[in-house]
């Protein structure tokens, strides 16, 4: 399949672009379906996936995109994942003021773990984020969720969706239920809602057939649904999971799960480094 996603570097800008049309800040979401909007990037493009699986290969550029932007300063993010324009971003006004490449350099040489096959190659070149890693937790989180049986990812999203205020919550799994995993009801106020859930153990993306088949299945037996995946989901996923007229369909892809799971502590554990700071003027004031 042809490449046709720009590289990173080139991503900077049309995620600058993507912020102010949001007025400033969005998710990850967000951004980049206003990227794809901006640059007008196919579906075929948008479904090639990176080398690693996990994502789509325009999400893991434009996640280096946000993180080259956050180091010069452009952008920050909160402990939400929202990312926001700072005051530097709001000046920045064309694509020539992002030439900071040498601090680019700084950054990529102090932080990104290469392959003895790549330590050579430039971060501007269009393959290179996919030939550099930086090891953060979630990717160790999906590929032990990847490592898990069926049934045993299946008993997770039901201890999540407890965990999250659902009550009744049962595992079905049966075969020929139409790809329905699960059900549940979420009390919100006074009104109940009843929810059928999927679960995908996917590398790759899903599709907006995948919304239609599901949402097939369980009309008429419950009001709305969930998937769960540790992959992602494409465009056309997310405009049919809330296409009106029909049934909505919450969607969680990998990222949104591994927020989860460490947001409730399942699984996961936070650890908090102490700083000790040593103050010398309040010495000097003794």
């Amino acid at each position: 399949m042809k490449d046709d996603v720009p590289p990173f570097h080139e991503l900077m800008w049309p995620t600058l672009q993507a912020l102010k049309m949001l007025n400033g800040s969005g998710t990850n979401q967000e951004i980049v379906a206003k990227i794809i909007e901006i640059e007008q990037i196919s579906e075929e493009a948008q479904n090639i996936p990176s080398k690693d699986g996990r994502r789509s290969l325009l999400e893991y550029r434009a996640s280096w995109a946000r993180t080259y932007l956050k180091y010069i300063g452009a952008i920050e993010n909160s402990e939400r994942s929202v990312w926001a324009l700072t005051d530097k971003g709001e000046t920045l006004d064309s694509p020539s003021t992002l030439s900071e490449y040498e601090a680019y350099e700084r950054y990529r040489n102090s932080t990104i773990k290469e392959t003895e096959a790549t330590q050579n190659t430039s971060p501007f070149n269009s393959n290179a984020s996919e030939n550099t890693q930086l090891l953060v937790w979630s990717d160790h989180l999906i590929d032990v969720l990847l490592s898990l049986a069926p049934d045993a990812f299946e008993r997770l999203c039901q201890r999540l969706l407890r965990e999250s205020g659902f009550t009744k919550v049962e595992v079905t799994g049966r075969s020929g239920d139409g790809g329905i995993d699960g059900k549940g009801i979420l009390k919100v106020n006074l009104l109940s809602f009843h929810v059928s859930f999927q679960c995908k153990r996917y590398r790759n993306s899903v599709g907006a057939s995948a919304i239609r088949d599901f949402r097939g299945a369980f009309m008429g037996r419950a009001d709305r649904g969930i998937i769960l995946t540790t992959g992602t989901f494409t465009s056309d996923a997310r405009r049919e999971a809330i296409r009106d007229g029909a049934l909505p369909i919450d969607l969680i892809d990998g990222e949104e799960l591994c927020e989860l799971l460490k947001k409730l502590q399942l699984g996961v554990r936070t650890k908090l480094k102490e700083e000790v700071i040593v103050m010398p003027e309040w010495f000097a004031a003794i």
